[in-house]
């Protein structure tokens, strides 16, 4: 029975976020417990009277908080480049390769010296657990296309399936050819492209290669996919034995709606999480 687009696009959802998308709390302590002891050292600062000696002090005697300076100021890398009217300057914070003098100008001049003279802050732990927490945070995007890939594999699970049995998860073209046996050149430009699907589905009589994403928010990336993915369906449909399957949600779709319908119109295989819900997965990998 063929369905109704505009009714399967009512299902669409404006998250599928967990309790642990929004902030991963590990990976923050793990982040602060590996310069704890750096950052205590540099707590002596917070207060300071004559925080300019103090620091150059501190540097003589412990160079190794020097790897803390960057995520004091939230930038990861261990690098930072300045530009003032004097020029351009690279200051490493992981080996020492400018005087004392330097780092101590660069403290002052970030607002860094400020910050702790003036007891802007209480402890450089919770300063930097906040810091972290906020970067952290940055990394949603890409929790968001785990989650996904997450919630397709629980129901193939669900389904029956067992991994690296008759469930793969990503396998690059190469991979599926050699192990199974079968001609993908339609796919891969005769061998020039190297594409890798989220999860590949072996039954008995067929081979089922399978795209997630999920998009709470739209973009010109959508379209792209949405044309992307039509085209795959249609070279796919083309080899003997191998099925597309593409699982994909997310109110994102909504300002993208006209693309995703034309795949939809032409895919036969394209489905939402409420057909997930609703079994899809047993009636389909057979």
């Amino acid at each position: 029975m063929k369905r109704h687009f505009t009714n399967w696009l009512s299902n669409f959802r404006d998250s599928i976020a967990t309790y642990s998308y929004y902030v991963n709390f590990e990976k923050v302590y793990e982040n602060v417990d590996s310069i704890k002891i750096e950052l205590n050292i540099l707590n002596s600062l917070v207060g300071s009277k004559n925080i300019k000696s103090d620091f150059d002090n501190l540097l003589q005697k412990y160079p190794e908080t020097l790897k803390c300076i960057p995520i004091l100021l939230a930038v990861r890398n261990s690098e930072i480049s300045i530009s003032d009217e004097n020029g351009s300057y690279n200051f490493d914070f992981f080996t020492q390769t400018k005087t004392i003098e330097k780092y101590s100008e660069f403290m002052e001049k970030s607002g860094l010296f400020n910050l702790l003279q003036n007891h802007l802050i209480g402890n450089l732990l919770d300063y930097v657990t906040g810091i972290e927490t906020g970067l952290d945070s940055n990394g949603r995007k890409n929790r968001g296309g785990h989650l996904m890939e997450d919630l397709v594999e629980s129901y193939i699970k669900k389904a029956g399936f067992k991994k690296e049995k008759n469930y793969f998860k990503e396998m690059y073209i190469h991979e599926i050819s050699k192990k199974w046996n079968v001609d993908l050149s339609a796919i891969s430009n005769q061998g020039k492209m190297e594409k890798r699907f989220d999860y590949v589905v072996k039954t008995e009589n067929q081979i089922y290669v399978i795209e997630t994403n999920f998009y709470g928010g739209g973009g010109s990336k959508l379209n792209e996919t949405a044309r992307s993915y039509k085209t795959l369906a249609g070279e796919i449909d083309t080899i003997d034995g191998v099925t597309f399957v593409w699982f994909t949600d997310g109110n994102g779709w909504r300002s993208a709606r006209h693309n995703l319908e034309e795949t939809f119109d032409v895919m036969e295989h394209i489905y939402c999480i409420k057909d997930m819900e609703a079994g899809i997965m047993k009636k389909l990998f057979k």
